[in-house]
């Protein structure tokens, strides 16, 4: 693993305690311990590339002023063999560190030398985080909230594999409980409808489907033909459902039980919304490496045994026919149920069975959930339950993303909720491009609200951030291709920078390490997504100010690898993200 940034920081810790210890052995100071310091990178170059307070910190212990402290600190360290050429004083005390030319050189050719493996670390070596993202009710297609989280999750990922996690994807499938209930009652109402005589008479005057939900809608979009109540799924998928449910049986389902009906429906359909799920995700390009079903917890008895687990602690009580979690034992603001009156277990219990399953029956180090802005109070529940299960709940990691809105024409797409007329992930992918759509929902922290401008996502202009960082990528490639062309390729010798854009270049590459392992500490992919940003900017500057064709051969050369090194660590992070690198455009 090579980290440059992170290399320097633990030199120029090494030259100051090194310089403090002889300082201390020739009696300029006292043997006192050293507070802990701080090594930074300043926002402007001409302070240094990276500084210190060791001084600032320290002057209180070794009772002198901070920058009589760093004064002698400076003069006492030596940068022989080190990747520094020059210390300076500052300000009241802070050391700043200047980068000789060796750094920058190594910078880029050990870049190349990585190729694909730059940027990697090993901040995780050793644990196994399971991360779960979108898990969608398979009772409709996704929404707009579950690109969003599909897109970061996925990134989150690749992000914590890039930092050395191993890392794995996993699909929770709620296909028990009551959106299963209320999936087959939905489905149940709109066939009864087409078994109707009304129905039937729509069937034949409207044979296309596309006809028949036009006739089902009325013209707004608002009001059904067929009145449907305000407790069930009222998307097109529950009338296509049952249209091709009775295209396969008639009105045989009609003269059943509600029941009967129901399950055969919910038989009929459920596996084909999986099957879809899976479909629209790969097309999203997310593959899973598990897709977990909530009625195996049932099935395996796993429901049971979490509920029984929490009596035998002591952490259950029973009122008003009940059965209560004492989440107030636990910090929670109040008790919750766990099992209702009726015998039946809260959705809650389930999904405990299934956090003891990730975190203890498969011994994952970290389960990390992406979930939506109104899970706040849930995740409060679930690390009370685990705490009472005996699990060290600060295992459970949850990403909140909040919500997505969509603007065309500088206005918000108003969406029908009565109607189920509303923009999936899809119809989304069918107007966007599927490269901006992944990189436009980790463009913003997961905890803020995110505008996605679709006439932005699709134009083709340096507005547009992803055009922005691939043409930067395109650009990369074309200069070292013209170059080859001419007769001009980066054999591997030696290289030496020492314009502004040239070094600002490589600085920008080198982080790219450091940024992996912040990012990945804070669960965060949008730092990917300006890093990718903050790259093709400072290459675009370079390029602007230093010609590759014009200069002399070595200078040439050396511009040419610090091209392919640019080229690496954007289509490194591109990768991160699922983003296309292309080579021309």
């Amino acid at each position: 693993m090579y980290n440059a940034v992170n290399e320097a920081k633990l030199q120029v810790k090494e030259i100051i305690m090194e310089a403090l210890g002889r300082l201390v052995s020739e009696g300029k100071l006292p043997a006192e311990p050293l507070p802990p310091f701080q090594v930074t990178i300043p926002a402007d170059v001409a302070h240094g590339d990276f500084s210190a307070n060791a001084a600032l910190v320290s002057a209180k212990a070794l009772k002198n002023n901070p920058r009589a402290i760093a004064t002698m600190i400076a003069e006492a360290a030596e940068l022989a063999g080190t990747a520094f050429d020059k210390i300076e004083v500052a300000g009241p005390g802070f050391l700043n560190f200047f980068i000789g030319k060796s750094w920058f050189s190594e910078v880029v050719t050990k870049t190349i030398a990585l190729g694909e493996d730059y940027g990697k670390t090993d901040m995780g070596k050793g644990k196994r985080v399971l991360v779960e993202f979108v898990s969608a009710n398979p009772t409709g297609p996704m929404h707009i909230g579950n690109a969003r989280g599909g897109a970061i999750g996925d990134s989150l990922s690749s992000l914590l594999q890039e930092a050395g996690y191993e890392v794995s994807r996993e699909f929770y499938i709620n296909d028990a409980g009551n959106q299963v209930e209320k999936f087959g009652k939905s489905l149940s109402l709109r066939y009864m409808q087409l078994c109707s005589e009304d129905g039937k008479k729509y069937i034949a005057a409207n044979p296309e489907m596309e006809q028949l939900t036009q006739a089902i809608f009325d013209e707004s979009g608002e009001g059904q033909l067929f009145a449907m109540p305000e407790d069930v799924y009222l998307g097109q998928d529950i009338i296509e459902h049952a249209k091709n449910f009775y295209d396969i049986h008639g009105d045989k389902y009609a003269a059943a039980s509600d029941e009967d009906r129901k399950a055969a429906l919910v038989d009929y359909a459920l596996p084909l919304n999986e099957a879809r799920l899976e479909t629209d995700l790969l097309k999203y390009r997310i593959k899973y490496d598990n897709w977990f079903k909530e009625s195996t917890l049932h099935n395996n008895g796993a429901v049971k045994d979490v509920i029984e687990k929490l009596k035998a602690g002591g952490h259950t009580y029973e009122s008003e026919g009940a059965l209560w979690l004492k989440a107030t034992d636990f910090g929670g603001d109040q008790d919750f149920v766990l099992v209702r009156a009726n015998g039946f277990p809260t959705y809650i219990v389930p999904d405990i069975a299934y956090h003891y399953d990730k975190l203890v029956t498969r011994g994952y180090d970290k389960a990390i959930n992406v979930l939506g802005a109104d899970h706040h109070g849930y995740v409060q529940r679930m690390r009370i339950a685990l705490s009472a299960m005996g699990i060290d709940d600060s295992r459970l990691d949850v990403v909140i993303m909040q919500m997505v809105m969509l603007v065309r024409d500088g206005q918000p797409i108003k969406l029908s909720k009565r109607s189920g007329k509303a923009i999936t992930l899809t119809t989304l992918l069918d107007e966007v491009p599927l490269d901006a759509a992944r990189f436009f929902f980790n463009l913003r922290n997961s905890d803020t609200h995110l505008e996605f401008d679709l006439d932005l996502a699709v134009e083709e202009s340096s507005k547009n951030p992803v055009f922005y960082v691939q043409y930067a990528h395109a650009r990369i490639c074309r200069v070292i291709e013209k170059m080859a062309e001419d007769g001009a390729k980066y054999d591997g010798g030696a290289v030496e920078y020492t314009e502004p854009a040239e070094l600002n270049l490589i600085r920008k590459i080198a982080e790219m390490p450091e940024m992996i392992n912040a990012a990945a500490a804070d669960y965060n992919p949008a730092a990917l997504t300006r890093y990718a940003t903050e790259l093709a900017q400072v290459y675009h500057k370079f390029y602007d100010g230093c010609s590759v064709k014009d200069a002399e051969q070595s200078v040439k050369l050396s511009r040419l690898a610090l091209c392919e090194a640019a080229r690496t660590a954007l289509r490194n992070v591109l990768t991160l993200l699922k983003v296309d690198a292309p080579e021309k455009m």
